[in-house]
């Protein structure tokens, strides 16, 4: 009787693998029917054929047999979508944007689907302090998880993929585990991050800043919604029941390490016709104010030698700033310009403009920014650089004052997770030419995961670069291909913690 029930269960299980696509199966040793077998032998072979798979015991090639299914993670993506649907760019159902801000009710939605999909594949799901929701799937051994994240919150007129991506490719890691019975030898599980955006409460990557330590839990808190709102984090945090019980910190919940899936948000991948980015780091940054001042004085009655344009000056120096990131090989963008008086028939005597300054390498933001203060008091006091005065009638010499708004240093990924990121997105593509290494330009919960745990990321193409739009998009195709990296990537990863016998990798 015992044998027979067992051969029952492998059949039910059989058949319940069969229903996958044939791309998406285990190839199975084939075994004798246990109806041709007695007793123990009988047994003995139908535990091994309903047997799971381990991944420290799993070659490349049998990591490369589990497939992800496309389909399956793209209805989810666009169904989840429905949670705060923006702006429509298109005529098809899926042609929209999004604008599901942090802690809204689309919000809520969106953290409730998660909640409710995570534990139907097994997973155990608790909330912290921040609202952020840890997914993790048992391993064989108890230990730290290792976790794919990112982030269900969006722009106000953002598109279908930036963060949302990664959170579905997680849920999609977690789905093929589970079809083919995966035994992981730690715990893996993926973590849904609040406010990576910073729109809705104006400071981004907030809470994994919290659970790593940079940003005060108080401070984090008390933060109110732009647009003169009276509604703070843990205000909207309480009223979507989302204040977790758990300390919002990487000592309560340890990780052992951090992988994230996130559309390029830029041209290279697509421009080079290659699928996969393996990031190494993020790039540094830092934010300056910049004020110029001159003198406020009338159009028609100042002659240009008697002049102290601000105006003419911020124009200058916004137009040598841009030479000297193309020196540097680095970035240089104004985003703010303010001016005053503000009158047709006024030479402005103050303008305030914003410099954000970025380069792969700190040495080179210090540069960078080095340069910039030398040139822009040289231009201030009337002297040319670089061509910038020629043809131009001398005048009154300025003021310029910096202020340093924000300091981000350049973040270097660790080389295990980088490793796997590069190993498993040559396996998936078949080789290195559609592969690159990258340096991410725009900052990731993961830049906040990587100073507590072992951390990289994995980019697919942006359609025409664009990112933070209602027109945001990836191909299903470019998806998938991202999804199989992650999975790979977390796999290759357990496979090496296995081998180490190491908690945190």
């Amino acid at each position: 009787m015992m044998a027979c029930a067992i051969g029952r269960t492998f059949i039910r299980q059989s058949r319940a693998i069969n229903l996958a696509p044939p791309q998406c199966r285990l190839k199975f040793v084939r075994s004798p029917p246990t109806s041709c077998l007695r007793g123990s032998a009988a047994t003995a072979v139908a535990a091994r054929q309903i047997s799971t798979h381990r991944v420290r015991d799993m070659k490349d090639g049998d990591l490369a047999a589990l497939k992800v299914q496309q389909s399956r993670m793209m209805k989810a993506l666009h169904y989840t979508c429905s949670f705060g649907t923006g702006k429509r760019w298109g005529s098809a159902p899926t042609e929209t944007g999004m604008s599901r801000l942090t802690l809204n009710d689309a919000d809520k939605q969106a953290r409730d689907w998660f909640v409710e999909t995570t534990k139907a594949l097994g997973c155990e799901v608790s909330v912290d302090a921040m609202g952020n929701i840890f997914a993790v799937r048992p391993g064989r051994r108890d230990g730290p998880a290792t976790f794919a994240g990112s982030h269900l919150d969006t722009q106000p007129s953002g598109g279908r993929y930036d963060g949302i991506l990664g959170i579905q490719a997680g849920i999609e890691m977690l789905n093929v585990l589970k079809d083919h019975q995966v035994e992981t030898e730690f715990p893996v599980g993926v973590v849904n991050w609040t406010n990576e955006e910073g729109a809705r409460f104006p400071i981004s990557m907030m809470s994994s800043g919290v659970w790593s330590g940079d940003i005060a839990l108080e401070t984090a808190h008390n933060l109110r919604e732009v647009g003169g709102g009276t509604a703070t984090v843990k205000s909207e945090l309480e009223r979507i029941g989302y204040l977790g019980s758990v300390p919002a910190s990487h000592e309560a919940t340890p990780v052992a390490a951090h992988f994230e899936l996130h559309i390029e948000q830029g041209p290279i991948l697509e421009a080079a016709e290659q699928k996969v980015g393996v990031v190494t780091g993020v790039q540094a940054y830092r934010w300056f104010t910049i004020d110029v001042h001159g003198r406020d004085a009338h159009t028609g009655t100042t002659p240009l030698t008697a002049r102290a344009d601000a105006m003419l000056l911020a124009a200058r120096l916004i137009t040598h700033s841009h030479r000297l990131a193309t020196l540097h090989a680095g970035l240089v963008s104004t985003g703010i310009l303010t001016l005053s008086p503000g009158s047709t028939n006024t030479i402005p005597g103050h303008v305030r403009f914003t410099l954000d300054v970025r380069a792969p390498h700190d040495a080179t933001v210090d540069a960078l920014e080095a340069d910039l203060k030398r040139d822009f008091a040289l231009l201030a006091a009337g002297e040319d650089v670089g061509g910038l005065l020629a043809g131009s009638t001398p005048a009154l010499p300025l003021k310029v004052e910096w202020r340093t708004d924000s300091v981000s240093p350049a973040t270097v990924f660790h080389p295990d997770c980088v490793e796997a990121v590069r190993a498993a997105g040559e396996a998936v593509t078949g080789g290195k030419e559609l592969v690159r290494e990258m340096t991410s330009g725009a900052g990731h919960d993961s830049v906040y995961a990587s100073r507590r745990c072992p951390t990289s990321m994995i980019f697919v193409p942006s359609r025409n670069g664009v990112s933070h739009n209602p027109e945001e998009y990836t191909s299903p195709d470019h998806c998938a291909v991202g999804a199989a990296v992650l999975l790979q990537s977390v796999l290759r990863y357990d496979r090496l913690r296995a081998a180490r016998g190491s908690y945190l990798g």
